[in-house]
C-alpha cells in the first residue's frame, strides 16, 4: 500500500511551493529574461540611448576571433580541470574506504580545501607559484626551468587548470567516498571469492555500481569550470598574459563590465547559458545510457 500526502486545502501545496518560486523567478527567470531582452539592444556605455538591433549583436559575438580564441580556451580548460579534479577525487575516495589507522583525520584533512573561497585558493598557491618568492617556483627557477606564469601562456593556462581542480578535488571525493560505502560489501567479497583480482573487482564491479555518482560528478565539475572558476583566473591572470587564459565567462565579464558593452556582453551570456544547456542535455542523453543505477 503506498502511503500518499492529502491535503485539506488545495491552497495549501501553492502556498508551500511559493518562496521556492519566488526565488527562483527573481533570481534565475527575471534575470534570464533580462539578458535576453537586453541582448537584442545596442547601448551606449552611460545608458543614455538604445536602439533595437535584433540579432546583430549575436553576429557580431559569434565572428569575433576573440570571442572564437575565449571558446578555444574554455574547452581545454574544462576537460583538463574536470579531469583535473575527478581522478585524483576517485583515487583518494578508494584509499579512503579502505580500513587504515587514522582515516577519520585522512578524511577531514581532505576535506578541507572545499571550505576556501576560489580567489582565495588562488591566492595561496600564487604564493606558492611566484617565480620570485614562491617556493616552488624558486625551485623551478633553479633547477633552469625559465617558470613565469606572468609572462608564459603555457604555465599561466596550466596554472590557473591546476588550481581549480584542486579546489574541487574535496567536493568530488565527498561524493565519491559517499558512493563507494554505499556499494555493499558482499559484492565486492563474492567477486574476490571467485578469484578477482582487486584491479578486476574496482573496473568489473565497483566503478560501474559508481556510476550514478560519476555522471553526477560529471555533470557538476562542468558547470563548475564554466563559472565558478572565474574568482582563480581574476585573482591570478586576469586573463593574460594576452588572452591565454580568458575563458568565456572571463570574456563576458570583460567586454560587460570593463569595455562596457552590455549588448554584446548580454548576448554572450546567453550563448553561454545556452551552451551549458545544450551540454547537460547531451550528458543525459547519451552518457546516462551507461549509468548502472
Amino acid at each position: 500500500m503506498q502511503r500518499r500526502t492529502i491535503f485539506r486545502h488545495k491552497f495549501l501545496p501553492y502556498l508551500l511551493l511559493a518562496p521556492q518560486l519566488a526565488i527562483t523567478i527573481v533570481f534565475f527567470f527575471y534575470p534570464a529574461g533580462q539578458a535576453i531582452y537586453q541582448s537584442l539592444l545596442l547601448e551606449d556605455p552611460f545608458g543614455l540611448r538604445t536602439t533595437f538591433v535584433w540579432f546583430e549583436n549575436y553576429a557580431h559575438v559569434l565572428t569575433s576571433p576573440l570571442y572564437l580564441e575565449a571558446t578555444r580556451v574554455t574547452i581545454v580548460f574544462t576537460v583538463a580541470v574536470t579531469l583535473g579534479a575527478m581522478l585524483p577525487a576517485l583515487l583518494l575516495a578508494v584509499m579512503a574506504d579502505q580500513v587504515i589507522r587514522g582515516a577519520t583525520g585522512y578524511r577531514t584533512i581532505i576535506i578541507w580545501p572545499y571550505a576556501i573561497a576560489p580567489a582565495v585558493a588562488a591566492v595561496l598557491w600564487l604564493f606558492i607559484f611566484h617565480p620570485n618568492i614562491g617556493q616552488i617556483g624558486q625551485g623551478l627557477r633553479a633547477l633552469g626551468i625559465p617558470w613565469d606564469y606572468r609572462i608564459n601562456s603555457d604555465h599561466a593556462l596550466g596554472l590557473v587548470i591546476f588550481i581549480s581542480a584542486w579546489k574541487q578535488v574535496s567536493y568530488n571525493f565527498l561524493f565519491f567516498l559517499a558512493g563507494l560505502q554505499s556499494i555493499p560489501k558482499g559484492i565486492i567479497e563474492a567477486a574476490a571469492i571467485d578469484g578477482a583480482t582487486p584491479g578486476r573487482r574496482f573496473w568489473s564491479v565497483v566503478f560501474p555500481l559508481l556510476s550514478p555518482t560519476t555522471f553526477f560528478l560529471l555533470v557538476v565539475n562542468i558547470i563548475y569550470a564554466f563559472f565558478d572558476t572565474f574568482g582563480v583566473i581574476h585573482a591570478i591572470t586576469q586573463g593574460g598574459p594576452g588572452r591565454a587564459t580568458t575563458t568565456l565567462m572571463y570574456r563576458l565579464y570583460r567586454d560587460g563590465w570593463v569595455n562596457l558593452d552590455l549588448g554584446g556582453s548580454s548576448a554572450q551570456s546567453v550563448l553561454l547559458m545556452t551552451a551549458v544547456i545544450l551540454l547537460t542535455i547531451i550528458q543525459f542523453r547519451y552518457i546516462e545510457r551507461r549509468v548502472h543505477y
